[in-house]
């Protein structure tokens, strides 16, 4: 078994410390973009849901190519910190056009073609800065307990930042000029996101025997991803669990007007799942130390299952069951947040042995874009239910109607989310599987002979299967530092 590897508070605060502006940013435009487009701007909804598809769109394009292009490069600032730096000052910029567009126009510019170009703009730069974060993230240590230290700390950082936003609304909402104050807010997010942004690419360091050691295509790297079995499983399931959340989120603004005929509930039933999510993370890193990932995974997805597929069944107007519903599921959540991508960076560990790469950049592309997707299809599945209930704003809706909006956001979770556990049961990478992948790979990279792999028949993937038979030890590329993985200078 490999060293264990202790980073450095002070490193993972650094690395992570961009969480909190990304946090923030995102659920600021999922929560109120739409609405200040639509009601403040006056633009068409049907206009502002094209801007925020073609932005989705264009990231099947784009996060592929950064991560690709991220394990490939080698400078002497490393090969994730460049994009990062690329990426930093434009998000911030972006941002803050989103919330200042011109009301009638600027130099010709309408503010409907304002609003494309920073959206877009602003999906395309967050791209080149996170894909790269998020490797860099996994690449900070190989140790399987100290990976969920790392992306606990990064995501309870990130559950700050997101739970911010609610704040801010609350003084919006208050404001004698709500506009003026929400540019101002965003502004002051932007310029503290870039600063951040900006830090962690300049003061982080990587792994130098990574340097270029990424795929030599991207239809090489994408087809190595999808022929690894457990890479495969995660992809699956990661799916299933967004359109299961996604779904919720599409009609949980209904669920609080016509189920319980109070809109004012929407905002604690949210906040109350992203605080419990940020509170249980030290519950989960204590307990990740006594249990297997996966076991602790699959308590945590049957947790969410049982309290999301509940919500249909709360009685109209008590707070009390629908909150503790929220703040369980939120507890439930936090486990997902931290296991599942230190979950996938064991994964990229096992393609390492298969292939020689390291690409991490690829991997968290195919995450990246299989929740997008995933949020994308929960919100055609929430738009056809709500198209089949018919409900209509200003008109009280029928028993009829109600009983199906109960029966929509509760069973496309329940559905979502047992499709994910049953798939998620085939998932072989153990503690023990994964300690001796790094035992291998550590003896390998250091001189040392390379131990065999022992776990029960069946329980391996082809990778492990592919490590237990004798042959030649993958043979990393050298660095300059004569392999030491501790800096980059």
């Amino acid at each position: 078994m490999s060293k264990p590897e202790r980073v450095p508070l002070r490193t993972i605060l650094l690395l992570s410390a961009p969480a909190a502006g990304e946090g923030f940013m995102l659920m600021l435009i999922s929560l109120y973009l739409m609405k200040f487009a639509t009601d403040v701007l006056g633009m068409a909804p049907a206009v502002m849901g094209g801007i925020l598809l073609l932005s989705r769109v264009s990231d099947a394009v784009t996060d592929p190519l950064a991560g690709y292009w991220s394990d490939r490069t080698r400078s002497r600032w490393g090969r994730r910190r460049p994009w990062m730096l690329v990426g930093a000052v434009p998000v911030g910029i972006c941002f803050a056009l989103i919330w200042s567009p011109p009301t009638t126009g600027v130099g010709g510019v309408p503010p409907t073609l304002w609003m494309g170009a920073a959206v877009l703009g602003f999906f395309l730069f967050r791209t080149i800065f996170a894909l790269p974060h998020d490797a860099l993230a996994a690449e900070l240590s190989t140790d399987y307990l100290e990976r969920n230290r790392i992306f606990g700390i990064r995501r309870a950082i990130w559950g700050l930042g997101a739970i911010s936003v609610f704040v801010a609304l609350a003084f919006v909402g208050k404001s004698e000029e709500p506009r003026a104050l929400l540019a101002w807010i965003a502004g002051v997010g932007a310029i503290a996101t870039t600063l951040a942004m900006l830090g962690t690419a300049v003061f982080i360091r990587e792994r130098p025997d990574h340097q270029g050691r990424g795929s030599r295509s991207p239809l090489a790297a994408i087809t190595q991803v999808l022929s690894n079995r457990n890479a495969r499983i995660l992809l699956g399931v990661f799916f299933l669990q967004q359109i299961g959340v996604g779904g919720v989120m599409v009609l949980a603004a209904y669920y609080a007007e016509y189920v319980h005929d109070e809109p004012e509930m929407l905002a604690p039933m949210m906040g109350l799942v992203f605080v419990g999510s940020v509170l249980s993370i030290p519950l989960w890193l204590r307990l990740g130390r006594r249990f297997e990932k996966k076991t602790l995974l699959l308590w945590a997805m049957t947790a969410v299952g049982a309290c999301l597929s509940s919500l249909g069944l709360v009685a109209a107007g008590d707070r009390v069951t629908l909150y503790g519903i929220c703040a369980l599921a939120g507890l439930a959540v936090g486990a997902l947040d931290v296991l599942s991508p230190s979950l996938q960076a064991d994964v990229i560990d096992s393609d390492e042995v298969a292939t020689g790469e390291r690409k991490e950049g690829v991997y968290f592309a195919g995450w990246h874009l299989a929740a997008k997707t995933a949020l994308g299809v929960a919100s055609l599945l929430g738009g056809l239910a709500l198209s089949v209930i018919g409900l209509q704003p200003g008109t009280p809706p029928s028993p009829e109607a109600v009983s199906a909006l109960r029966l929509s956001i509760s069973l496309i979770p329940g559905v979502a989310y047992a499709a994910g556990i049953l798939l998620f049961t085939r998932f072989g990478l153990t503690r023990s599987v994964h300690d001796a992948i790094r035992e291998h790979l550590d003896g390998a990279r250091y001189g040392h002979a390379p131990g065999p792999v022992a776990a029960a028949p069946g329980a391996l993937g082809p990778a492990a299967r592919w490590l237990a038979a004798p042959r030649t030890p993958v043979e990393p590329q050298a660095s300059s530092s004569g392999g030491n993985p501790s800096t980059l200078r």
